[in-house]
C-alpha cells in the first residue's frame, strides 16, 4: 500500500522560509510527483510539479522565483523550499502522484 508522508509544515512570519518533504512508503519516488495545496474556502490548486526521468519542473505563477522543488535521492524524498513567503500562501500543502496518490496534507501558516 502506498503512502506520501508530508512533513515541515508550521507557522512563520511574511518573508520567512520552510522546506517540505513527502516520504513515500511502498513507492520509490521515481516518477512525476507535484505539491497542491488548499486554503480555506478555496479549491485545491496546483503548485509546483517535477517530471521524471527529465527532472523538468513547473510552478504556478504564484510562486514562480520563491519556490523550488526538488527530490532527494539519497532520503528518497520530494521537497518544496518556500522562501520569501506571504500570507496568500497559507494553506495545506499536499504531496501527490498525480492522478493516483495524494498525502495527508501539512499546514503552513504564514503570518504578518
Amino acid at each position: 500500500q502506498v503512502q506520501l508522508i508530508e512533513s515541515g509544515g508550521g507557522t512563520v512570519q511574511v518573508g520567512g522560509s520552510l522546506k517540505l518533504s513527502c516520504t513515500a512508503s511502498g513507492l520509490l519516488i521515481r516518477t512525476t510527483m507535484a505539491w497542491f495545496r488548499q486554503a480555506p474556502g478555496q479549491e485545491r490548486e496546483f503548485v509546483a510539479r517535477l517530471g521524471y526521468p527529465n527532472g523538468v519542473a513547473t510552478y504556478a505563477d504564484s510562486v514562480k522565483g520563491r519556490f523550488t522543488i526538488s527530490r532527494d535521492n539519497v532520503e528518497d524524498t520530494l521537497d518544496l523550499k518556500m522562501n520569501n513567503l506571504k500570507p496568500e500562501d497559507t494553506a495545506i500543502y499536499y504531496c501527490s502522484v498525480p492522478g493516483y496518490y495524494w498525502g495527508q496534507g501539512t499546514q503552513v501558516t504564514v503570518s504578518s
